[in-house]
């Protein structure tokens, strides 16, 4: 909240409120006093919008520039946010990946700029009150950022590489790996990617050529979760003893009660074999009532050898 909109009705804060607003722990109750007389230059015992804008506009500094970057910010993201609710339902399957895989950077750069920002707010406000007990060697009160998220927004700044000496041997490495994830953003926001292959690859036209690749999504009624649950594990544990079944995962959407199975079967044959099981079919019937929605089932053929380089 900005200490502008808890003037009172008539425009102004009192010294009490005041006070209310700006005790940060530090500062005494005498000094909140000489900077709200320092403020209300008017001399009426309040301060209004004008005297609060006037005090703090010549103290800026550096951070005038930074106020201004936020304000294009945030017009940047909710111009970004109407396109998006406008286009996303019309775009393809793959231009729908790439805004939910932006807006989620985008929320993760935000949040580490937040944690940021909240580590030096909780620094500066200790290093204050140890100068106020007793002096404090320089080192000591040097603002330790908030671990490896803030390099996210960190490694924008040329002299911050992986070969930087303040960096530790840990940092350095995830900082290669951010540099790594600000080139492939660069090039999605420059519609630069490709999709073709590096090599052509031949293939035999057989069975063991490619494994099949399930994708099912269910969205749970409520009430129904946790005998869906019982179900899910049973016909999990079932499948996964099937030969031909090469794995089988589970994940649900946080905040949602929509759930996504992925299988993975070493050919179609053996997938529709599976389909005609007893414990397959009394799956697919009990969700008849465990659904809120028809079950969305996508499938797929990869290359065999995919399977083996990832798990080797």
């Amino acid at each position: 909240n900005s200490p502008l909109m808890t003037l009172d009705h008539d425009g102004k804060l009192s010294l009490d409120e005041f006070r209310a607003y700006f005790s940060d722990g530090v500062l005494t109750a005498e000094e909140l006093r000489v900077l709200f007389h320092t403020i209300d230059t008017h001399n009426t015992d309040n301060v209004d919008t004008d005297e609060l804008c006037e005090y703090f506009s010549q103290h800026l500094g550096e951070y005038e520039n930074v106020l201004g970057a936020l304000e294009d910010l945030n017009m940047s993201i909710l111009k970004a946010m109407d396109k998006t609710k406008k286009e996303y339902q019309n775009s393809t399957h793959l231009e729908q990946f790439v805004t939910r895989f932006l807006l989620k950077e985008t929320a993760n750069q935000l949040h580490s700029l937040q944690s940021s920002l909240e580590c030096a707010m909780e620094t500066t406000a200790e290093q204050t009150r140890q100068e106020k007990q007793g002096p404090v060697k320089p080192e000591q009160l040097s603002i330790q950022w908030s671990g490896r998220r803030s390099y996210r927004r960190l490694q924008r700044n040329s002299s911050l590489s992986p070969n930087n000496p303040l960096l530790s041997l840990e940092d350095s490495q995830w900082l290669t790996q951010v540099n790594r994830l600000q080139k492939l953003i660069d090039r999605l926001e420059k519609k630069e990617i490709r999709l073709e292959p590096m090599e052509e690859e031949v293939l035999e036209s057989t069975n063991k050529s490619h494994i099949l690749m399930v994708q099912r999504q269910l969205s749970v009624l409520e009430e129904e979760q946790e005998e869906f649950r019982l179900a899910l594990r049973q016909y999990m544990e079932s499948a996964c003893s099937q030969t031909g079944c090469l794995h089988i995962a589970v994940q649900r959407l946080a905040n949602e009660s929509r759930f996504i199975l992925y299988e993975f079967w070493e050919h179609n044959n053996v997938w529709k074999n599976h389909l005609q099981t007893n414990y397959s079919k009394s799956f697919q019937r009990g969700n008849v009532d465990f659904l809120e929605t028809p079950e969305m089932m996508t499938t797929m053929l990869v290359p065999a050898s995919w399977w083996v380089i990832n798990n080797n």
